[in-house]
């Protein structure tokens, strides 16, 4: 007999208004809308729309018209990134206060080079430190642009070791990981968690909505899986309450590529102007 649903399971559906939703996105949604409904829980949508250079109203809108087709119900209204910034720096700050974030005004390049540089380092896997007071504050008068970084230094010593994070894996990894998973924030470096010309960036976000929202089962593709080891840090570093998380499979071409904006894949809009049903489409995605 299978154990029992959770009293409160709460999940949630969380696209980017950054183009159009095509069937990756079909799938995912209606992902978390059945797992919501088996558990007798709920599901959120949630606009993660903080790129305001990408991000589009159009794009918001064929989204809520797309998943409406499909046949999902979320609770309403949608909580909008872009509407509660506020939250996102009060965590940025916190981080600051304690240390933990330092300023880096290297360019995409120059971080490339010194990856680069570093052969024993993971892929894409950047460790920097702050400027020095004097050098900074040279940088910051001449209005040079500079990103906040994490600080893998700062917050291992914050937290003693990284050896006790941990999280609950209820789907499946890219590698079929599964189970109690021991994160590994290492392998992220020290990754951005703001800019000052765009705010704060998708990590910080997502863990504070987590918990704002009461999230208890992260519902997501395999692609983010990674984004879960300095996620889980960065429930640690903030004291927020770490979800249950349930990775599924992505869904691919017939080419064996995954669907992508980017490119140009056909979308649902595409799909119902051809006459395509959504009891069809939800028949061929397994629904």
């Amino acid at each position: 007999m299978s154990a029992p649903p959770p009293l409160h399971f709460v999940t949630r559906f969380a696209p980017s208004p950054t183009g159009l939703p095509h069937r990756g996105h079909a799938f995912s949604a209606l992902t978390a809308f059945h797992a919501a409904r088996a558990a007798g829980g709920r599901l959120l949508l949630r606009i993660e729309d903080i790129d305001a250079a990408r991000c589009r109203a159009q794009f918001e809108a064929t989204i809520l018209d797309d998943l409406a087709w499909l046949g999902l119900e979320w609770e309403t209204p949608p909580r909008r990134q872009s509407e509660h910034l506020s939250d996102y720096r009060h965590a940025l700050e916190r981080l600051a206060a304690r240390g933990l974030i330092y300023r880096c005004f290297k360019t995409r390049a120059q971080v490339l080079a010194d990856i680069g540089r570093a052969p024993h380092e993971p892929t894409a896997a950047y460790r920097g430190s702050a400027l020095a007071p004097p050098a900074e504050t040279h940088l910051l008068d001449e209005g040079r642009p500079f990103a906040w970084r994490l600080s893998l230094t700062a917050a291992r010593q914050a937290l003693g070791d990284f050896s006790g994070l941990a999280f609950m894996e209820e789907g499946a990894g890219p590698n079929g990981e599964a189970g109690v998973i021991a994160a590994d924030p290492a392998r992220c470096g020290d990754i951005i968690l703001g800019r000052k010309d765009l705010g704060v960036a998708y990590h910080l976000a997502v863990v504070v909505d987590d918990a704002l929202q009461g999230i208890s089962h992260v519902i997501r593709g395999a692609d983010l899986f990674e984004a879960t080891h300095v996620q889980r840090l960065l429930q640690a570093l903030l004291d927020l309450p770490t979800p249950v998380y349930r990775h599924h499979r992505l869904l691919l071409r017939p080419d064996g590529k995954r669907f992508a904006k980017r490119d140009r894949a056909e979308t649902l809009a595409d799909l119902r102007a051809g006459g395509v049903s959504a009891a069809a489409l939800r028949g061929e995605l397994g629904f």
